[in-house]
Protein backbone atom coordinates (compact mmCIF):
# COMPACT_ATOMS: atom_id res chain seq x y z
CA UNK A 1 0.00 0.00 0.00
CA UNK A 2 1.24 3.54 -0.79
CA UNK A 3 1.89 5.86 2.24
CA UNK A 4 -1.46 7.84 1.86
CA UNK A 5 -1.49 9.83 4.42
CA UNK A 6 -1.35 13.71 4.12
CA UNK A 7 1.15 13.21 7.04
CA UNK A 8 4.36 13.06 4.92
CA UNK A 9 4.92 16.48 3.58
CA UNK A 10 3.41 18.22 7.40
CA UNK A 11 4.33 21.89 7.21
CA UNK A 12 6.65 22.29 4.30
CA UNK A 13 6.82 25.90 4.06
CA UNK A 14 6.43 26.65 7.58
CA UNK A 15 8.91 27.61 10.38
CA UNK A 16 12.14 29.04 9.42
CA UNK A 17 14.02 27.30 6.34
CA UNK A 18 17.18 27.65 8.10
CA UNK A 19 16.21 25.34 10.93
CA UNK A 20 16.30 27.60 14.07
CA UNK A 21 14.24 26.69 17.70
CA UNK A 22 10.43 27.65 17.20
CA UNK A 23 9.34 30.65 18.22
CA UNK A 24 6.94 31.21 21.80
CA UNK A 25 3.99 31.58 19.73
CA UNK A 26 4.67 28.01 18.10
CA UNK A 27 5.15 26.37 21.10
CA UNK A 28 2.12 27.66 22.57
CA UNK A 29 0.15 26.17 19.73
CA UNK A 30 1.53 22.62 20.29
CA UNK A 31 -1.17 22.30 22.61
CA UNK A 32 -3.87 22.85 19.77
CA UNK A 33 -2.23 19.81 17.27
CA UNK A 34 0.72 21.84 16.40
CA UNK A 35 3.84 20.38 15.13
CA UNK A 36 6.96 21.86 14.29
CA UNK A 37 8.61 20.85 10.67
CA UNK A 38 10.07 17.28 10.67
CA UNK A 39 13.48 16.97 9.48
CA UNK A 40 13.17 16.82 6.08
CA UNK A 41 16.01 17.87 3.37
CA UNK A 42 15.46 21.25 1.54
CA UNK A 43 15.20 19.51 -1.73
CA UNK A 44 12.10 17.49 -0.64
CA UNK A 45 10.77 20.30 0.66
CA UNK A 46 11.17 22.62 -1.97
CA UNK A 47 10.17 19.22 -4.96
CA UNK A 48 8.37 16.53 -2.76
CA UNK A 49 8.54 13.08 -4.35
CA UNK A 50 5.57 10.91 -4.96
CA UNK A 51 5.14 8.04 -3.04
CA UNK A 52 5.69 4.83 -3.80
CA UNK A 53 3.74 1.41 -3.44
CA UNK A 54 5.30 -0.99 -0.95
CA UNK A 55 6.70 -3.79 -2.28
CA UNK A 56 4.62 -6.05 0.27
CA UNK A 57 1.67 -5.14 -1.63
CA UNK A 58 3.25 -6.86 -4.65
CA UNK A 59 4.39 -9.57 -2.63
CA UNK A 60 1.03 -10.59 -1.61
CA UNK A 61 -0.36 -10.08 -5.05
CA UNK A 62 2.00 -12.10 -6.19
CA UNK A 63 3.75 -9.58 -8.83
CA UNK A 64 7.33 -10.00 -10.14
CA UNK A 65 9.06 -6.49 -9.66
CA UNK A 66 9.71 -5.49 -12.84
CA UNK A 67 6.12 -5.72 -13.63
CA UNK A 68 5.08 -3.91 -10.46
CA UNK A 69 7.24 -0.70 -11.67
CA UNK A 70 5.82 -0.82 -14.74
CA UNK A 71 2.52 -0.49 -13.36
CA UNK A 72 3.58 2.09 -10.96
CA UNK A 73 5.28 4.17 -13.47
CA UNK A 74 1.29 3.91 -16.21
CA UNK A 75 -0.13 4.24 -12.70
CA UNK A 76 0.42 7.87 -12.52
CA UNK A 77 -2.18 8.28 -16.04
CA UNK A 78 -3.98 4.75 -15.47
CA UNK A 79 -5.55 4.74 -12.51
CA UNK A 80 -7.08 8.76 -13.48
CA UNK A 81 -7.95 7.34 -16.69
CA UNK A 82 -10.10 4.62 -14.96
CA UNK A 83 -11.70 6.27 -12.65
CA UNK A 84 -12.85 8.78 -15.60
CA UNK A 85 -13.89 5.86 -17.48
CA UNK A 86 -16.33 4.82 -15.03
CA UNK A 87 -17.47 8.58 -14.20
CA UNK A 88 -17.99 8.80 -18.25
CA UNK A 89 -20.24 5.78 -18.64
CA UNK A 90 -22.21 7.15 -15.52
CA UNK A 91 -22.62 10.60 -16.94
CA UNK A 92 -23.77 9.23 -20.20
CA UNK A 93 -26.16 6.14 -19.43
CA UNK A 94 -29.21 6.98 -21.00
CA UNK A 95 -28.50 11.12 -21.26
CA UNK A 96 -31.19 12.45 -23.08
CA UNK A 97 -33.49 10.85 -20.24
CA UNK A 98 -35.63 12.81 -19.15
CA UNK A 99 -37.08 13.48 -22.34
CA UNK A 100 -37.84 16.90 -21.59
CA UNK A 101 -36.66 20.67 -21.32
CA UNK A 102 -35.55 20.31 -17.32
CA UNK A 103 -35.50 23.32 -14.92
CA UNK A 104 -33.55 26.13 -16.76
CA UNK A 105 -32.50 24.41 -19.50
CA UNK A 106 -35.70 26.49 -20.86
CA UNK A 107 -33.47 29.11 -21.13
CA UNK A 108 -29.66 28.11 -21.39
CA UNK A 109 -30.59 25.14 -24.55
CA UNK A 110 -32.58 28.03 -26.22
CA UNK A 111 -29.93 30.97 -26.07
CA UNK A 112 -27.15 28.04 -26.82
CA UNK A 113 -29.17 27.06 -30.18
CA UNK A 114 -29.12 31.03 -31.12
CA UNK A 115 -25.60 31.92 -30.29
CA UNK A 116 -23.97 28.96 -32.22
CA UNK A 117 -26.51 29.87 -35.23
CA UNK A 118 -26.69 33.60 -35.57
CA UNK A 119 -24.46 35.08 -33.06
CA UNK A 120 -26.60 36.37 -30.43
CA UNK A 121 -29.72 34.98 -28.22
CA UNK A 122 -32.79 35.71 -29.30
CA UNK A 123 -36.23 36.22 -27.98
CA UNK A 124 -38.05 32.90 -27.61
CA UNK A 125 -41.63 32.68 -27.46
CA UNK A 126 -43.55 31.35 -24.57
CA UNK A 127 -44.58 27.78 -24.17
CA UNK A 128 -41.86 26.69 -27.26
CA UNK A 129 -40.41 24.26 -25.43
CA UNK A 130 -42.98 21.45 -26.18
CA UNK A 131 -42.65 22.05 -30.27
CA UNK A 132 -38.66 21.73 -29.65
CA UNK A 133 -39.09 18.49 -27.67
CA UNK A 134 -41.37 16.84 -31.11
CA UNK A 135 -39.91 18.63 -33.90
CA UNK A 136 -37.28 21.18 -33.34
CA UNK A 137 -36.93 21.79 -36.96
CA UNK A 138 -39.86 22.92 -37.17
CA UNK A 139 -38.84 26.01 -34.54
CA UNK A 140 -37.06 29.14 -36.50
CA UNK A 141 -34.52 31.37 -34.41
CA UNK A 142 -36.26 34.63 -33.40
CA UNK A 143 -33.83 37.22 -35.01
CA UNK A 144 -35.19 39.85 -32.07
CA UNK A 145 -32.66 39.77 -29.40
CA UNK A 146 -33.46 38.51 -26.42
CA UNK A 147 -32.49 39.93 -22.78
CA UNK A 148 -29.74 37.83 -21.21
CA UNK A 149 -28.16 37.79 -17.63
CA UNK A 150 -25.22 35.91 -18.12
CA UNK A 151 -22.02 35.93 -19.80
CA UNK A 152 -21.63 33.95 -23.34
CA UNK A 153 -19.16 31.02 -22.81
CA UNK A 154 -21.44 28.44 -21.19
CA UNK A 155 -23.92 29.11 -24.29
CA UNK A 156 -21.06 28.80 -26.54
CA UNK A 157 -20.28 25.22 -25.08
CA UNK A 158 -23.72 24.06 -25.02
CA UNK A 159 -24.56 25.26 -28.42
CA UNK A 160 -21.24 23.66 -29.51
CA UNK A 161 -22.88 19.74 -28.47
CA UNK A 162 -26.34 21.00 -30.25
CA UNK A 163 -23.98 21.89 -33.61
CA UNK A 164 -22.88 18.17 -33.34
CA UNK A 165 -26.14 16.09 -32.21
CA UNK A 166 -28.99 18.65 -32.89
CA UNK A 167 -31.73 20.64 -30.63
CA UNK A 168 -32.34 17.72 -28.45
CA UNK A 169 -31.53 16.95 -25.23
CA UNK A 170 -28.67 14.84 -25.54
CA UNK A 171 -27.52 17.72 -27.87
CA UNK A 172 -27.55 20.03 -24.99
CA UNK A 173 -26.30 17.89 -22.46
CA UNK A 174 -23.70 16.34 -24.34
CA UNK A 175 -20.97 18.93 -23.96
CA UNK A 176 -21.54 19.24 -19.54
CA UNK A 177 -21.34 15.71 -19.57
CA UNK A 178 -18.08 15.98 -21.31
CA UNK A 179 -16.94 18.81 -19.34
CA UNK A 180 -18.18 16.98 -16.09
CA UNK A 181 -16.27 13.79 -16.93
CA UNK A 182 -13.44 15.56 -17.34
CA UNK A 183 -13.63 17.33 -14.46
CA UNK A 184 -13.43 13.63 -12.60
CA UNK A 185 -9.74 13.45 -14.62
CA UNK A 186 -8.84 16.68 -13.78
CA UNK A 187 -9.24 16.13 -10.05
CA UNK A 188 -7.53 12.89 -9.68
CA UNK A 189 -4.39 14.52 -11.24
CA UNK A 190 -4.47 17.63 -9.17
CA UNK A 191 -5.09 15.56 -5.62
CA UNK A 192 -2.25 13.31 -7.19
CA UNK A 193 -0.17 16.42 -7.44
CA UNK A 194 -1.37 17.98 -4.37
CA UNK A 195 -0.74 14.60 -2.22
CA UNK A 196 1.67 13.15 -3.68
CA UNK A 197 -0.09 10.15 -3.54
CA UNK A 198 -1.55 8.00 -6.82
CA UNK A 199 -4.09 6.21 -4.14
CA UNK A 200 -5.43 9.80 -2.99
CA UNK A 201 -5.78 11.34 -5.79
CA UNK A 202 -7.95 8.93 -7.81
CA UNK A 203 -10.14 8.41 -4.71
CA UNK A 204 -10.70 12.22 -4.86
CA UNK A 205 -11.73 11.71 -8.30
CA UNK A 206 -13.50 8.87 -7.58
CA UNK A 207 -15.63 10.85 -5.13
CA UNK A 208 -16.23 13.31 -6.94
CA UNK A 209 -17.52 10.81 -9.42
CA UNK A 210 -19.99 9.43 -6.96
CA UNK A 211 -21.28 13.03 -5.77
CA UNK A 212 -25.01 13.53 -6.45
CA UNK A 213 -24.80 17.32 -7.18
CA UNK A 214 -21.89 16.72 -9.66
CA UNK A 215 -23.44 13.96 -11.00
CA UNK A 216 -26.61 15.84 -12.02
CA UNK A 217 -25.07 18.89 -12.55
CA UNK A 218 -23.32 17.26 -15.51
CA UNK A 219 -26.54 15.57 -17.10
CA UNK A 220 -28.15 19.54 -17.24
CA UNK A 221 -27.76 21.87 -19.66
CA UNK A 222 -27.34 24.91 -16.95
CA UNK A 223 -24.00 26.66 -16.33
CA UNK A 224 -22.56 26.55 -13.09
CA UNK A 225 -21.04 23.06 -13.88
CA UNK A 226 -19.06 24.93 -16.83
CA UNK A 227 -17.86 27.30 -13.85
CA UNK A 228 -16.86 24.43 -11.75
CA UNK A 229 -14.49 22.86 -14.43
CA UNK A 230 -13.13 25.78 -15.64
CA UNK A 231 -12.25 26.90 -11.73
CA UNK A 232 -10.94 22.89 -10.97
CA UNK A 233 -8.62 23.71 -14.49
CA UNK A 234 -7.51 27.16 -13.28
CA UNK A 235 -6.46 25.37 -9.57
CA UNK A 236 -4.64 23.19 -11.69
CA UNK A 237 -2.89 25.08 -13.48
CA UNK A 238 -1.51 27.01 -10.04
CA UNK A 239 -0.75 23.82 -8.75
CA UNK A 240 1.82 22.85 -11.44
CA UNK A 241 2.93 26.36 -11.60
CA UNK A 242 4.12 25.93 -7.91
CA UNK A 243 5.66 22.92 -8.52
CA UNK A 244 7.59 24.65 -11.56
CA UNK A 245 8.88 27.93 -9.63
CA UNK A 246 10.01 25.71 -6.84
CA UNK A 247 11.81 23.56 -8.71
CA UNK A 248 13.45 26.08 -10.28
CA UNK A 249 14.25 28.09 -6.85
CA UNK A 250 16.25 24.47 -6.12
CA UNK A 251 18.02 24.20 -9.54
CA UNK A 252 19.37 27.60 -8.73
CA UNK A 253 20.43 26.92 -5.17
CA UNK A 254 24.02 25.86 -4.00
CA UNK A 255 24.99 22.70 -3.31
CA UNK A 256 27.77 21.54 -0.68
CA UNK A 257 30.50 19.11 -0.91
CA UNK A 258 27.90 16.46 0.49
CA UNK A 259 25.74 16.76 -2.62
CA UNK A 260 22.95 18.52 0.09
CA UNK A 261 21.32 21.47 -1.23
CA UNK A 262 21.74 24.47 0.94
CA UNK A 263 19.78 27.57 1.52
CA UNK A 264 20.41 30.73 0.62
CA UNK A 265 19.07 33.86 0.85
CA UNK A 266 20.35 36.11 -1.82
CA UNK A 267 19.40 33.85 -4.15
CA UNK A 268 16.09 32.72 -2.71
CA UNK A 269 15.03 37.18 -2.94
CA UNK A 270 16.79 37.51 -6.41
CA UNK A 271 15.74 35.29 -8.21
CA UNK A 272 13.52 35.65 -11.57
CA UNK A 273 11.85 32.47 -11.96
CA UNK A 274 11.14 33.65 -15.73
CA UNK A 275 8.44 32.83 -18.01
CA UNK A 276 5.25 30.99 -15.96
CA UNK A 277 3.07 29.56 -18.49
CA UNK A 278 0.77 27.75 -16.21
CA UNK A 279 -0.05 30.79 -14.17
CA UNK A 280 -0.92 32.25 -17.74
CA UNK A 281 -3.34 29.42 -18.82
CA UNK A 282 -4.81 29.65 -15.33
CA UNK A 283 -5.62 33.06 -15.97
CA UNK A 284 -6.99 32.31 -19.38
CA UNK A 285 -9.02 29.59 -17.57
CA UNK A 286 -10.30 32.14 -14.87
CA UNK A 287 -11.27 34.41 -17.59
CA UNK A 288 -13.45 31.90 -18.99
CA UNK A 289 -15.32 30.57 -15.71
CA UNK A 290 -16.36 34.57 -15.18
CA UNK A 291 -17.23 34.90 -18.94
CA UNK A 292 -19.54 31.81 -18.06
CA UNK A 293 -20.82 33.36 -14.89
CA UNK A 294 -20.01 36.40 -12.74
CA UNK A 295 -19.07 34.53 -9.58
CA UNK A 296 -16.06 33.26 -11.29
CA UNK A 297 -14.89 37.09 -10.42
CA UNK A 298 -14.44 35.84 -6.32
CA UNK A 299 -12.40 33.12 -7.93
CA UNK A 300 -10.18 35.17 -9.45
CA UNK A 301 -9.26 37.48 -6.34
CA UNK A 302 -9.04 34.32 -4.15
CA UNK A 303 -6.79 32.08 -6.79
CA UNK A 304 -4.61 35.72 -6.67
CA UNK A 305 -4.04 36.35 -3.45
CA UNK A 306 -3.18 32.11 -2.88
CA UNK A 307 -0.75 32.14 -5.64
CA UNK A 308 1.68 35.43 -4.39
CA UNK A 309 1.39 33.47 -0.69
CA UNK A 310 2.50 30.38 -2.36
CA UNK A 311 5.64 32.43 -3.45
CA UNK A 312 6.01 33.85 -0.34
CA UNK A 313 6.56 30.58 1.21
CA UNK A 314 8.24 29.23 -1.69
CA UNK A 315 10.96 31.83 -0.90
CA UNK A 316 10.71 31.73 2.51
CA UNK A 317 12.08 28.03 2.53
CA UNK A 318 14.81 28.56 -0.52
CA UNK A 319 16.21 30.88 2.59
CA UNK A 320 15.02 34.44 2.17
CA UNK A 321 14.99 36.69 4.88
CA UNK A 322 12.40 39.18 4.03
CA UNK A 323 10.18 36.95 1.48
CA UNK A 324 7.39 40.03 1.20
CA UNK A 325 9.62 42.48 0.37
CA UNK A 326 11.11 39.38 -2.15
CA UNK A 327 7.69 39.19 -3.89
CA UNK A 328 6.88 42.11 -3.92
CA UNK A 329 9.63 42.94 -6.04
CA UNK A 330 9.99 40.08 -8.11
CA UNK A 331 6.68 37.91 -8.43
CA UNK A 332 3.59 40.02 -7.29
CA UNK A 333 3.23 42.56 -10.80
CA UNK A 334 4.16 39.57 -13.29
CA UNK A 335 1.54 37.25 -10.95
CA UNK A 336 -1.13 40.24 -12.06
CA UNK A 337 -0.16 40.68 -15.47
CA UNK A 338 -0.26 36.89 -16.04
CA UNK A 339 -3.72 36.79 -14.40
CA UNK A 340 -6.01 39.74 -13.90
CA UNK A 341 -5.42 41.26 -17.44
CA UNK A 342 -5.36 37.75 -19.30
CA UNK A 343 -8.80 37.14 -17.70
CA UNK A 344 -10.52 40.49 -18.85
CA UNK A 345 -8.85 40.17 -22.03
CA UNK A 346 -10.54 36.43 -21.96
CA UNK A 347 -13.84 37.96 -20.86
CA UNK A 348 -14.22 40.88 -24.03
CA UNK A 349 -12.83 38.09 -26.48
CA UNK A 350 -16.21 36.13 -25.45
CA UNK A 351 -18.15 38.76 -26.71
CA UNK A 352 -17.16 38.49 -29.96
CA UNK A 353 -20.25 36.98 -31.56
CA UNK A 354 -22.26 40.32 -29.47
CA UNK A 355 -19.90 42.44 -30.90
CA UNK A 356 -19.46 41.64 -34.35
CA UNK A 357 -23.09 40.89 -35.40
CA UNK A 358 -24.28 43.93 -34.23
CA UNK A 359 -27.66 42.85 -33.77
CA UNK A 360 -27.67 41.34 -29.87
CA UNK A 361 -29.57 43.21 -27.03
CA UNK A 362 -28.47 46.79 -26.01
CA UNK A 363 -25.83 46.41 -28.77
CA UNK A 364 -26.50 49.98 -30.32
CA UNK A 365 -27.10 51.46 -26.80
CA UNK A 366 -24.42 53.75 -27.11
CA UNK A 367 -25.04 55.07 -30.42
CA UNK A 368 -28.52 55.89 -29.27
CA UNK A 369 -29.50 56.17 -25.66
CA UNK A 370 -25.80 57.22 -24.83
CA UNK A 371 -24.99 59.40 -27.63
CA UNK A 372 -23.35 62.61 -26.26
CA UNK A 373 -21.58 60.61 -22.93
CA UNK A 374 -18.42 62.09 -21.58
CA UNK A 375 -17.12 58.67 -22.67
CA UNK A 376 -17.85 58.97 -26.40
CA UNK A 377 -14.43 58.72 -27.17
CA UNK A 378 -14.16 54.58 -26.10
CA UNK A 379 -15.62 52.31 -28.87
CA UNK A 380 -19.65 52.58 -29.26
CA UNK A 381 -19.15 48.52 -28.61
CA UNK A 382 -16.94 48.69 -25.46
CA UNK A 383 -19.63 51.93 -24.02
CA UNK A 384 -22.58 49.41 -24.89
CA UNK A 385 -21.36 46.31 -23.33
CA UNK A 386 -20.51 48.39 -19.94
CA UNK A 387 -24.09 49.67 -20.59
CA UNK A 388 -25.32 46.02 -20.29
CA UNK A 389 -23.34 44.68 -17.90
CA UNK A 390 -24.87 47.55 -15.88
CA UNK A 391 -28.04 46.89 -16.38
CA UNK A 392 -27.74 43.00 -15.58
CA UNK A 393 -25.83 43.55 -12.08
CA UNK A 394 -28.28 45.45 -10.92
CA UNK A 395 -31.00 42.70 -12.17
CA UNK A 396 -28.72 40.23 -10.25
CA UNK A 397 -28.74 42.13 -7.14
CA UNK A 398 -32.46 42.84 -7.23
CA UNK A 399 -33.61 39.03 -7.74
CA UNK A 400 -35.48 38.59 -4.62
CA UNK A 401 -38.81 37.22 -5.99
CA UNK A 402 -39.22 34.46 -4.12
CA UNK A 403 -38.65 30.88 -5.19
CA UNK A 404 -39.83 27.39 -3.86
CA UNK A 405 -36.54 25.63 -4.07
CA UNK A 406 -34.37 28.90 -3.23
CA UNK A 407 -31.99 28.54 0.35
CA UNK A 408 -29.82 30.19 2.18
CA UNK A 409 -26.25 29.43 1.87
CA UNK A 410 -25.91 28.24 5.60
CA UNK A 411 -27.52 25.51 4.82
CA UNK A 412 -25.64 23.84 1.63
CA UNK A 413 -23.35 21.83 3.50
CA UNK A 414 -25.84 19.92 5.08
CA UNK A 415 -28.10 20.10 1.95
CA UNK A 416 -31.12 21.49 3.50
CA UNK A 417 -32.86 22.64 0.57
CA UNK A 418 -32.11 20.71 -2.59
CA UNK A 419 -33.30 21.61 -6.49
CA UNK A 420 -35.97 19.23 -7.97
CA UNK A 421 -35.51 19.82 -11.96
CA UNK A 422 -38.16 17.16 -12.88
CA UNK A 423 -40.71 15.45 -11.40
CA UNK A 424 -43.46 13.34 -12.65
CA UNK A 425 -45.87 11.32 -11.16
CA UNK A 426 -47.94 7.71 -12.53
CA UNK A 427 -50.55 6.27 -12.01
CA UNK A 428 -51.83 2.54 -11.69
CA UNK A 429 -48.17 1.46 -10.62
CA UNK A 430 -49.07 -1.77 -8.88
CA UNK A 431 -45.69 -2.03 -7.04
CA UNK A 432 -46.88 0.99 -4.71
CA UNK A 433 -49.02 0.94 -2.18
CA UNK A 434 -50.59 4.47 -2.77
CA UNK A 435 -51.10 3.20 -6.54
CA UNK A 436 -48.48 5.77 -7.90
CA UNK A 437 -45.06 6.01 -8.94
CA UNK A 438 -42.38 9.31 -9.10
CA UNK A 439 -39.65 9.88 -11.25
CA UNK A 440 -37.77 13.12 -10.55
CA UNK A 441 -34.12 14.79 -10.76
CA UNK A 442 -33.19 15.88 -7.38
CA UNK A 443 -30.21 17.89 -7.69
CA UNK A 444 -28.80 16.95 -4.67
CA UNK A 445 -25.60 16.15 -3.33
CA UNK A 446 -24.50 12.30 -2.02
CA UNK A 447 -25.56 13.06 1.65
CA UNK A 448 -22.82 10.73 3.56
CA UNK A 449 -20.52 12.45 1.67
CA UNK A 450 -21.43 16.08 2.10
CA UNK A 451 -22.11 15.42 6.21
CA UNK A 452 -18.58 13.66 6.64
CA UNK A 453 -17.32 16.98 4.37
CA UNK A 454 -18.51 19.10 6.88
CA UNK A 455 -16.48 17.40 9.36
CA UNK A 456 -13.54 17.33 6.66
CA UNK A 457 -13.54 21.32 6.63
CA UNK A 458 -13.49 21.62 10.31
CA UNK A 459 -9.99 19.20 9.98
CA UNK A 460 -8.65 21.05 6.96
CA UNK A 461 -8.94 24.74 8.88
CA UNK A 462 -7.50 23.13 11.73
CA UNK A 463 -4.69 21.40 9.73
CA UNK A 464 -3.87 24.78 8.03
CA UNK A 465 -4.06 26.80 11.11
CA UNK A 466 -2.16 24.66 13.80
CA UNK A 467 -0.05 22.88 11.12
CA UNK A 468 0.40 25.19 8.30
CA UNK A 469 0.12 22.89 5.40
CA UNK A 470 0.03 24.67 2.55
CA UNK A 471 -2.64 22.11 0.98
CA UNK A 472 -5.05 22.52 3.28
CA UNK A 473 -5.10 26.28 2.93
CA UNK A 474 -5.59 25.59 -0.65
CA UNK A 475 -8.15 23.38 -0.76
CA UNK A 476 -10.16 25.63 1.69
CA UNK A 477 -9.29 28.20 -0.21
CA UNK A 478 -11.74 26.26 -3.16
CA UNK A 479 -14.06 26.41 -0.72
CA UNK A 480 -14.15 29.66 0.52
CA UNK A 481 -13.96 31.37 -2.98
CA UNK A 482 -17.02 29.32 -4.27
CA UNK A 483 -18.99 29.54 -0.80
CA UNK A 484 -18.34 32.78 1.02
CA UNK A 485 -19.87 35.23 -1.66
CA UNK A 486 -23.06 34.06 -1.79
CA UNK A 487 -23.48 35.08 1.67
CA UNK A 488 -23.04 38.70 0.79
CA UNK A 489 -26.59 38.04 -1.38
CA UNK A 490 -28.92 37.63 1.59
CA UNK A 491 -31.78 38.75 0.49
CA UNK A 492 -31.39 37.51 -3.49
CA UNK A 493 -32.67 34.11 -4.60
CA UNK A 494 -30.42 31.85 -4.88
CA UNK A 495 -30.33 27.80 -4.86
CA UNK A 496 -28.04 25.04 -3.89
CA UNK A 497 -27.11 23.91 -6.97
CA UNK A 498 -24.54 26.67 -7.00
CA UNK A 499 -22.65 24.66 -4.68
CA UNK A 500 -21.40 22.85 -7.40
CA UNK A 501 -18.60 25.31 -8.13
CA UNK A 502 -16.74 23.88 -5.04
CA UNK A 503 -17.69 20.21 -5.05
CA UNK A 504 -14.21 18.92 -5.89
CA UNK A 505 -12.67 21.03 -3.43
CA UNK A 506 -14.89 19.22 -0.66
CA UNK A 507 -13.61 15.90 -2.34
CA UNK A 508 -10.41 16.84 -1.52
CA UNK A 509 -11.05 17.87 1.89
CA UNK A 510 -12.60 14.93 2.77
CA UNK A 511 -9.81 12.65 0.80
CA UNK A 512 -7.05 14.93 2.96
CA UNK A 513 -9.43 13.31 6.44
CA UNK A 514 -8.95 9.79 4.96
CA UNK A 515 -5.70 9.86 4.43
CA UNK A 516 -4.95 10.82 7.70
CA UNK A 517 -7.32 8.49 9.25
CA UNK A 518 -5.23 5.56 7.15
CA UNK A 519 -1.64 6.67 8.18
CA UNK A 520 1.80 7.08 7.23
CA UNK A 521 3.47 3.87 6.19
CA UNK A 522 6.25 2.21 8.28
CA UNK A 523 9.14 4.91 8.08
CA UNK A 524 7.17 7.68 6.72
CA UNK A 525 6.89 11.11 7.97
CA UNK A 526 5.89 11.24 11.23
CA UNK A 527 6.40 8.23 12.84
CA UNK A 528 8.84 9.48 14.64
CA UNK A 529 6.19 12.18 16.27
CA UNK A 530 4.01 9.91 17.17
CA UNK A 531 6.27 7.62 18.88
CA UNK A 532 6.49 4.82 16.59
CA UNK A 533 9.79 2.97 15.96
CA UNK A 534 10.13 1.28 12.51
CA UNK A 535 8.16 -1.89 12.23
CA UNK A 536 6.77 -1.27 15.44
CA UNK A 537 3.16 -3.66 15.19
CA UNK A 538 1.06 -1.34 17.26
CA UNK A 539 1.61 1.36 14.49
CA UNK A 540 1.00 -1.22 11.87
CA UNK A 541 -2.05 -2.20 13.77
CA UNK A 542 -3.21 1.50 13.69
CA UNK A 543 -3.07 2.15 10.11
CA UNK A 544 -4.31 -1.44 9.34
CA UNK A 545 -7.97 -0.75 11.56
CA UNK A 546 -7.17 3.34 10.16
CA UNK A 547 -7.39 1.93 6.38
CA UNK A 548 -10.59 -0.32 7.21
CA UNK A 549 -12.13 2.63 8.88
CA UNK A 550 -11.70 4.96 5.85
CA UNK A 551 -12.57 1.70 3.31
CA UNK A 552 -15.90 1.35 5.12
CA UNK A 553 -16.50 5.06 4.86
CA UNK A 554 -15.98 4.99 0.99
CA UNK A 555 -17.97 2.26 0.52
CA UNK A 556 -20.45 3.85 2.43
CA UNK A 557 -20.53 6.97 0.33
CA UNK A 558 -20.75 4.61 -2.86
CA UNK A 559 -23.92 2.94 -1.58
CA UNK A 560 -25.32 5.96 -0.77
CA UNK A 561 -24.71 7.50 -4.30
CA UNK A 562 -26.18 4.03 -5.83
CA UNK A 563 -29.28 4.33 -3.35
CA UNK A 564 -30.15 7.54 -4.62
CA UNK A 565 -29.88 6.68 -8.08
CA UNK A 566 -32.78 6.56 -9.11
CA UNK A 567 -33.72 10.11 -8.09
CA UNK A 568 -30.17 11.79 -9.75
CA UNK A 569 -31.78 10.10 -12.95
CA UNK A 570 -35.25 10.56 -13.12
CA UNK A 571 -36.29 6.75 -13.18
CA UNK A 572 -39.24 5.67 -11.77
CA UNK A 573 -40.26 4.32 -8.64
CA UNK A 574 -42.83 3.31 -6.26
CA UNK A 575 -44.19 6.19 -4.65
CA UNK A 576 -43.17 4.54 -1.04
CA UNK A 577 -39.74 4.36 -2.15
CA UNK A 578 -39.22 7.53 -3.38
CA UNK A 579 -40.55 8.95 0.01
CA UNK A 580 -38.31 6.28 1.90
CA UNK A 581 -35.65 8.64 0.13
CA UNK A 582 -36.80 11.82 1.12
CA UNK A 583 -34.48 11.53 4.54
CA UNK A 584 -35.32 14.87 5.71
CA UNK A 585 -38.79 16.92 4.89
CA UNK A 586 -37.20 20.39 3.28
CA UNK A 587 -36.05 17.63 0.91
CA UNK A 588 -39.96 17.18 -0.51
Amino acid sequence: MTSTAPETQRGQDAGDPLGEQPTSWQRRLRRFGHVPRPETSLRDRLDPPYTRPGRQVWSVLAIPPHVADRLVRWSGWGGPLLVTLVAGLLRFWKLDQPHAVIFDETYYAKDAWALVNQGYEGSWPKDVDKQILNDPSSVPIPTDPGYVVHPPVGKWIIGFGEQLFGFTPFGWRFMVAVLGTLSVLLLCRIGRRLFRSTFLGCLAGLLLAVDGLHFVMSRTALLDLIVMFFVLAAFGCLVVDRDRARQRLAAALPVDEDGVLRPDARIAETLRLGLRPWRLTAGVMLGLAFATKWNGLYVLAAFGLMTVLWDVGARRTAGAAKPYPAVLRRDLLPAFVSTVPVAIVTYLVSWTGWIVTDKGYYRNWAATEGKGSSWSWLPDWLRSLWHYETQVYDFHVGLTSGHTYESNPWSWLVLGRPVSYFYEEQTGCAASSTGKCAAEVLAIGTPLLWWLACFALAYVVWRWLFRRDWRAGAIACGVAAGWLPWFLYQERTIFLFYAVVFVPFLCLAVTMMLGAIVGPAAGRGTRAELGLRANDPTGERRRTLGAIAAGVLVLLIIWNFIYFWPLYTGTSIPEDLWRDRMWLDTWV
